[in-house]
């Protein structure tokens, strides 16, 4: 699906607003068929920048329109070759004729996000989700990985491959471990849980057991860890990744113990 920038130019406007019209964006945005990849604020010049992918230009007009009613100013086509410095290779979901092919699963959980919520207030939160997104969606960029599902204070991702999922969590600890938090604003802690297996793909959404598992894995692990289901570990630990000695964990909805393994560092 071809890639636009548009810029809109807002003098005057507050962070915080800009970040509440790109959620509300974010959220009409499959109506039109748009996905939003990431967005820009530069409150000296009063501008905001919004990079996504769309069947055409007037969808992303659409979404502006029907949100919040800031028109760009000017919308202009991009290629892959001029956004790959800075979020790396964009890729499409594989057409696989309606087979159900090996990937491997991923789901982010933001640390605290109710006590977050009430601790800033709904206008910073929105902020501090924005953010989080974009240190998350970088790291899905750049490693070929596909977001399957916003939910609410994580993303579900799906890969081709081990490695790339398991490349694209490390990305994504390292991102909130370089943030550095502004004045009073708090951290942010993610943790991550990662299965294999075949899933059923089904109208962009991805279901079955090994959904299921990913998602129990990610509500095992602890802020700042990443787990992975026995499948992911012998399959990073054949490609030169690093794992602890594994655990068992009782995980809601499976009837006997699941081991664990924490993935510690990249490859070798």
């Amino acid at each position: 699906m071809p890639l636009f920038m548009d810029r809109h130019d807002i003098p005057g406007v507050k962070a915080e607003d800009v970040a509440q019209a790109h959620m509300s964006d974010v959220a009409a945005a499959a109506k039109h068929s748009v996905k939003f990849l990431a967005y820009w604020f530069d409150p000296d010049q009063g501008e905001a920048f919004c990079l996504a992918q769309a069947p055409a230009a007037e969808s992303l007009t659409a979404v502006h329109r029907e949100t919040h009613g800031l028109i760009p100013n000017e919308i202009i086509a991009v290629s892959e070759d001029n956004i790959l410095r800075f979020l790396g290779k964009i890729n499409d979901p594989v057409d696989h004729g309606g087979e159900n092919p090996f990937r491997a699963i991923l789901f982010t959980d933001l640390e605290g996000s109710t006590s977050l919520l009430e601790a800033v207030g709904e206008a910073a939160y929105m902020v501090l989700l924005t953010e989080h997104d974009l240190i998350i969606r970088r790291a899905l960029v750049t490693a070929r990985g596909r977001e399957v599902k916003h939910t609410g204070d994580g993303i579900m991702a799906s890969f081709e491959n081990v490695s790339n999922a398991l490349s694209c969590s490390l990305a994504i600890e390292a991102g909130f471990a370089a943030r550095v938090p502004e004045g009073d604003e708090p951290a942010l802690r993610v943790r991550i849980g990662i299965a294999a297996g075949e899933p059923v793909d089904h109208n962009d959404d991805l279901f079955g057991a090994t959904v299921t598992l990913a998602s129990r894995v990610c509500a095992a692990a602890e802020a700042g860890q990443i787990l992975t289901s026995d499948v992911v570990f012998e399959l990073g630990r054949t490609n030169g990744f690093t794992f602890d000695a594994g655990h068992e964990r009782r995980l809601k909805g499976f009837s006997t113990p699941i081991r664990l393994f924490e993935l510690l560092q990249t490859r070798a």
